[in-house]
């Protein structure tokens, strides 16, 4: 089997409204599986003083899906492409009800390992909904038109946790906090009912033979893929260093509430709900197609503002690089995923969104625990500053990135 992409093999769903409402439903279950993974830290302080625990011990709540995600990615995409990826949607769904009901019960209990096993669960579910979305949509749209499609899906993270972030507490005051956990299993359902009439002839690739175990090795062993993969790594660190420590650096060196350094780093990943599908229209639309001119101009654009952001001392300019910085990094963040799977042939496309997936979170996992170790000994400073070096390597990545076929 070829590695190049078949283009004229992708689009199974033959009706324009059953597209748009596949898109849909997939996207309601990616903010529903979105919000469920964030929800836990808009109710931190709630979660240590009824269950005892230290601050690092409740973040482990957010912090284990994406570590479950790491691991479980390349299995689950593997299995999407030997199986019908919109029968894995459904048992996934009801994974992530079975999760959710398992955590209410270990919350209610007071047991903080069944919660972090709950949440485990919750995150196999995850992972299989987000790599089987991305490929159920982009093999659903023409070619002229996948980019903006998937990044539109994309978009949908973000939305997600802003959700979580803003109704968790809200949740958690008239249902007690356990209830943060099967709340948004539930919106998880609508979504599978709205995808399920829609997405009907879309779980395989047509046109291509189903892949073999040598075919799939071969989309992991892929220069091509793997350079992608490094772009989907270096975006993600960017993305979760300034999520995770501009919040403490506005607070320790400029002074501002807590509250409202939180207010205005949530503008950083808020505005990615506009830039993915921005990013997408600029590929499709634009650049006639061509993936690697936007990835390259969100690296240019993004570098200096984050590599720069410690010299800036006033309130108006801080919110000004903030989304800047939030929309530049984000043109990428959905159109790589796009990308990925048109590097290959489309009976191994989920392997080579779920190997993004995989390498991607890695960042989003390792990024904040070594930041937060050069804060400590060097200060915000030099760990902005190499962040920036970061977003170096990724522009010079992108220049030299191939295209799709």
């Amino acid at each position: 089997m070829s590695n190049e992409a078949a283009p004229h093999a992708t689009t199974t769903v033959s009706s324009e409204r059953a597209r748009w409402g596949l898109l849909v439903g997939a996207s309601i279950l990616s903010i529903a599986l979105g919000a469920y993974e964030l929800v836990p830290a808009s109710v931190t302080p709630l979660i240590r003083d009824s269950l005892g625990v230290s601050a690092s011990r409740a973040g482990l709540l957010v912090s284990v899906m994406f570590g479950t995600a790491v691991v479980a990615s390349i299995p689950a995409g593997i299995v999407l492409d030997r199986t019908n990826s919109r029968y894995a949607v459904a048992v996934a769904v009801g994974v992530l009800v079975a999760a959710g009901l398992w955590g209410l019960q270990a919350a209610r209990a007071g047991n903080f390992w069944s919660l972090v096993g709950s949440r485990v669960l919750g995150g196999i579910a995850y992972v299989v909904v987000w790599n089987a979305g991305i490929d159920i949509v982009g093999r659903s749209f023409d070619p002229a038109r996948q980019g903006t499609a998937v990044a539109t899906f994309t978009a949908s993270g973000p939305l997600g946790f802003a959700i979580g972030q803003g109704t968790g507490p809200i949740v958690a005051d008239a249902f007690g906090w356990p209830a943060i956990f099967p709340v948004y299993t539930a919106l998880a359902v609508v979504g599978l009912a709205v995808f399920w009439l829609p997405s009907r002839g879309s779980g395989r690739a047509t046109g291509t033979p189903a892949p073999i175990l040598s075919d799939l090795g071969d989309v992991v062993t892929n220069r091509r893929v793997w350079t992608v993969g490094l772009l989907g790594f270096l975006g993600y660190s960017l993305y979760l260093f300034v999520n995770s420590w501009a919040p403490s650096y506005l607070t320790e060196e400029l002074q501002l509430s807590l509250a409202l350094s939180g207010a205005l780093v949530a503008l950083f990943p808020a505005v990615g709900v506009l830039s993915r599908v921005t990013g997408g229209l600029l590929s499709d639309t634009f650049f006639g197609g061509r993936r690697r001119p936007v990835v390259l101009l969100s690296f240019l654009v993004a570098t200096p503002v984050i590599a720069g952001f410690t010299l800036l001392q006033t309130v108006p300019v801080v919110v000004a690089a903030l989304l800047v910085a939030g929309f530049a990094i984000q043109l990428c963040l959905g159109l790589v995923f796009a990308y990925v799977r048109e590097l290959v042939d489309p009976g191994v496309a989920a392997t080579a969104v779920a190997f993004l997936t995989s390498v991607g979170l890695a960042g989003a996992f390792i990024a904040p625990i070594v930041a937060g170790r050069i804060i400590e000994t060097a200060g915000y400073g030099v760990a902005f500053l190499l962040a920036g070096a970061l977003g170096a390597l990724g522009t010079l990545l992108a220049w030299y990135a191939p295209e799709p076929a």
